[in-house]
């Protein structure tokens, strides 16, 4: 018979299949469960570096943006620096201001 050889070996390929053993079920098992979580590490992984690289982006625009901002408050506070020569000056005048009246009033 023509398909009896077919049969044959299709019913040889059934008995492989059944004829599995739990170890060898198991180490393939075990292989795709790595190969499952490894790609699952991985896409964690990138996850995370677009995270950091998108707040490292937004960090560097709000740091240009406070570089360009520094010329601006060097120029507002340049004038604290003479607040201890003004300091110094009104309390000379209030000193004048004392010894006037003292001298005026006579106490």
């Amino acid at each position: 018979m023509p398909g009896f050889p077919r049969t044959q070996h299709r019913e040889g390929r059934r008995r492989r299949r059944r004829d599995v053993s739990p170890v060898t079920v198991a180490a393939n098992t075990g292989w795709w469960v790595g190969l499952t979580l490894g790609f699952v590490a991985v896409v964690a992984v990138v996850i995370v570096v677009a995270f950091v690289l998108a707040m490292a982006a937004r960090i560097a625009d709000q740091a240009s943006a406070a570089a360009d901002a520094l010329p601006l408050v060097r120029d507002q506070t340049d004038a604290l620096h003479d607040v201890a020569q003004i300091n110094g000056s009104a309390i000379a005048i209030l000193r004048a201001t004392r010894a006037a009246r003292k001298a005026l009033t006579g106490s």
